[in-house]
Order: structure tokens, then C-alpha cells, then sequence
């Protein structure tokens, strides 16, 4: 029997953040059945809680500082600006609400199904869906898709019911005039850097030794610092005992030192967690790391062949491109590529990435350290030097960029850089590193003057080896 015969859908997808949107437009395009579920507003983490409001609101910061250094190129403002956080808040809103409209659209004109509820697996061909009202139907389909992506993780420390995650941020009720953040990672660094622009004064506790934990120890060391010359209180080896509730809505906290602090809000960056909550996994036979995360093969099926998973929930690299490239891929394993195109497969090497502190950080390819576990010799090539910007504007802010080079090939294997315009320049540079350039081609190529991505071109002195 035609297995089209046997199934409502070819394709169920529970979850319409990046990942699965993707997938599923990609599917319907190959003229199969696709279905979809998805609890809350289209578009995912990135869309309503993540990338693009983070984004957004990097952009208004911003322009607190852009206010300062303006003075210094003959700009007087006639009254000092302040910030309208309802407004900033309604026209982010606004922004979200039409590119979820956008989402939804483009599951309508591709022709998959749309469904508004929570999806759980009952078995191996069929998704249960539970509508708002607490209606639910069934639906069976050849291949199920889980891309319901992850969460915020907050311990289990006392006081916890008195904390945010990143989840609640773009959205408090008021700006708060004392933030606390706890965590080191990307987003604990992007949003203590974010919401010190936008005026909080800001502190940020991680109890490791350095913030950004994965990223180069250079660059780690040199985003520190730059967000402590901007304002931020940056401390380390420092962690929370316990929070208390105080006056006024005030947050009291203890550290692990005995030191107390208070705030008006504190922010829980400690990690995000798959989201796989009442999916029904471990019935069917779906595993799962101890983490949560969905364990699947190369071409993303899961222990069940014809469950698959991709995205932040499959605990990989949790980045936005990453979901869509994975999702690109499975479609073609599993339904053919799109006429006269290869068979696209998922490569997570040389994977660009940026990390939106003030100043963002951009980095592509391998750390020094990694490097230096890889390859005989390497040679470091670096630079740090102060923006032709804030030679007027005053600030003493200062960019890095770096080169790290296989010295038996030339090849430059890792490409990091800390300053103004960092993602959009590692963006460029990516293309070069995944196509194998070697330092002579950096080398024998023009630089664009004066930026600061000409450095990349013209760094000649070998730092280490």
C-alpha cells in the first residue's frame, strides 16, 4: 500500500520556531503533506524572546552611548535624552507581532496545515494535539519532526521564585535602576551589557573563572575588561547563596563570600534546557541525553527512525542558522533536494558566531587553545588598537582582532575579533576560512581604508607560535 494512503501527513512538525518552520516550508515545496503544531506565537525562541528583541534592544543602547560620543564630533544636544521604556517596549512588540504574522503566512502559502495547541507523541506515525479549549485530535504521519527547541534553566537556589530568565527581559514593567545578572555565558553577557546601556546599573556574578566559558581565553579576557571600562561590574569566581525578598520589591541577595547585594531585578542566564516537557518521549522509546536532549543519528533521526528531532533541542550548537541548515538537510534526506541541487548535509566546522556585547564579539573557526591541540605548530597574529571613531569621541574603548594560522599549511583556522561591527565583519571573513585561505591569500588581499576590517589583511607580525 502507498504509504501516502496510510498516513494524514508525511511530515508532522511539533514546534514553529526556526527549525521547524524551515523544515516544513522546505517539505511542503517537494509537494508532500505537512502538518504542524505549535503551543505559542510562531517564529520560536529567536523571533519572540531572542535574537530579534535582543537585537533590537542592543540597537537602543546603543544609542546612549552614541549620545556621548557625539559631542566629540561638535553634536550638542540641547537637553539630555532619556530613554521611554513603554515605548521601546510597544514598538518591539509591534515588530515581533508582524514577523509572527510573517511566519504563519509562509505555513499558509506553502500549504501546511497549521495547528494551534500542544503536540505529544503517542506513538511512532501519531502526534496527539491538545487545542486551548482542551480538544484534542490525532494525527498520523509518515515522519515526526520535534523542534521544539529549549528553555531557560534556573537551579534549584533558595529564593528562586524571585528571579527572571531571559524569557521575561524585553517585557518588565519597568527599567530597573539595579540589575543583577547571574551567569557568564553569551546571553548573561549580552543582556548585562544591553541593559547597562539602556541605564540600569549592572553587575554580573559568574562563579567561573572567566565569562564567555567555549569562546577564545583572549578574547574572553578582552570582552571582560571592555565591559568593565564601559561601566559594567563584571566579577567572577562569585556565586549566590540565596535571595531574599525585601522592601519595596527590592531583591536581597547573599553570595557565596558572605558579600550581600540588592537589586531590583536579577536575571538567571545559567543555561537553557531542551524543551521536551510533556512530549512524550521516553513512552515511545525516544532517547534522551541526562540533559534532556533528544539524541539523533547524522541525518537527525532519533532511536525511533521515524521520530526526528533538530535544533536547540538536540543540544548541539544552539544558534538560529545552525536549526535552519539542519532542518535544509533532513528535508533532503528524507524527501529528495530541490531540482538540480546536491543532497545537502550538515557540517559544524567553521561555523560563525557572534556575541552581542558592547563592544559585540565575532569569532569563526578554532580557539588558540583548540589549535594548538590539533595541529604540530600554529602562529597567533594579533592586534588591538583604538577605533578611528573614538580617536573624536572620547572613549577609550579599544578593538581586538586575531588571527590563529596551521603553520604547516597556512591555513587560517581561527578568526576572532572584539569591537564595533564585529558580527557583520567575522560574517564576511567566514566565507574565507570555509573555503581553506591561507594567510598569504589574506596577506596579498587589499584592505578597505580606514576600517577596522582592513586589520584582518594587514596583521604581518607573528604575535606566538
Amino acid at each position: 500500500m502507498n504509504p501516502r494512503q496510510t498516513h494524514d501527513f508525511d511530515l508532522f512538525v511539533i514546534g514553529g520556531g526556526s527549525g521547524g518552520v524551515r523544515a516544513a516550508r522546505m517539505a511542503a515545496t517537494r509537494g508532500v503533506r505537512v502538518g504542524m503544531v505549535e503551543s505559542g506565537r510562531m517564529g520560536g525562541t529567536c523571533v519572540n524572546v531572542g535574537c530579534i528583541p535582543k537585537k533590537l534592544y542592543s540597537y537602543a543602547a546603543h544609542y546612549a552611548e552614541a549620545f556621548v560620543e557625539a559631542r566629540g564630533f561638535g553634536w550638542e544636544l540641547a537637553h539630555a535624552p532619556s530613554l521611554d521604556w513603554p515605548t521601546l517596549k510597544a514598538n518591539r512588540a509591534r515588530e515581533i507581532e508582524r514577523l509572527n504574522g510573517i511566519y504563519d503566512g509562509l505555513m499558509v502559502n506553502a500549504g501546511v496545515q497549521r495547528l494551534q495547541g500542544r503536540g505529544r507523541i503517542v506513538d511512532a506515525h501519531t502526534v496527539e494535539v491538545t487545542a486551548e479549549d482542551g480538544a484534542t485530535t490525532r494525527h498520523s504521519a509518515r515522519h515526526i519532526l520535534i523542534a521544539t527547541g529549549g528553555k531557560p534553566h534556573v537551579p534549584g537556589i533558595e529564593g528562586r521564585e524571585l528571579v527572571v530568565t531571559s524569557d521575561d527581559m524585553f517585557d518588565l514593567p519597568t527599567l530597573p535602576r539595579r540589575l543583577v545578572v547571574v551567569g557568564g555565558g553569551y546571553i548573561g553577557c549580552e543582556m548585562a551589557s544591553i541593559f547597562h546601556g539602556l541605564g540600569a546599573q549592572t553587575t554580573l556574578l559568574y562563579r567561573g573563572e572567566q565569562i564567555l566559558r567555549g569562546f577564545d581565553d583572549e578574547v574572553r579576557n578582552f570582552t571582560a575588561d571592555e565591559m568593565r571600562k564601559a561601566g559594567v561590574d563584571v566579577r567572577v569566581h562569585c556565586d549566590v547563596a540565596r535571595i531574599e525578598a525585601g522592601d519595596g520589591g527590592v531583591r536581597r541577595l547573599l553570595l557565596s563570600d558572605g558579600t550581600p547585594l540588592e537589586a531590583d531585578v536579577v536575571l538567571y542566564a545559567t543555561g537553557r534546557q531542551p524543551n521536551v516537557e510533556g512530549l512524550g518521549l521516553a513512552e515511545v522509546g525516544v532517547k534522551q541525553a541526562d540533559n534532556g536532549a533528544v539524541q539523533v543519528n547524522a541525518h537527525f533521526a532519533t532511536h525511533v527512525r521515524s521520530i526526528h528531532a533538530l535544533g536547540d533541542v538536540v543540544g548541539r550548537l544552539e544558534l538560529t542558522p545552525v536549526a535552519l541548515a539542519e532542518a535544509m538537510a533532513l528535508v533532503d534526506h528524507l524527501f529528495g533536494p530541490a531540482p538540480g541541487k546536491p543532497v545537502r548535509t550538515m557540517d559544524y566546522d567553521t561555523i560563525p558566531t557572534a556575541v552581542f556585547t558592547h563592544p559585540p564579539v565575532g569569532t569563526v573557526g578554532l580557539t588558540e587553545a583548540q589549535a594548538r591541540q590539533k595541529f604540530d605548530a600554529i602562529r597567533v597574529f594579533r592586534g588591538d588598537f583604538k577605533p578611528l571613531k573614538h580617536t573624536l569621541s572620547g572613549r577609550s574603548e579599544r578593538t581586538l582582532v586575531k588571527l590563529i594560522v596551521d603553520a604547516a599549511s597556512d591555513r587560517v583556522v581561527g578568526l576572532h575579533m572584539v569591537g564595533a561591527d564585529a558580527g557583520e565583519i567575522v560574517q564576511g571573513f567566514a566565507v574565507a576560512l570555509k573555503c581553506g585561505a591561507t594567510k598569504a591569500q589574506f596577506d596579498a588581499t587589499i584592505g578597505i581604508h580606514p576600517t577596522s576590517a582592513e586589520e584582518f589583511v594587514t596583521l604581518r607580525e607573528v604575535a606566538r607560535t
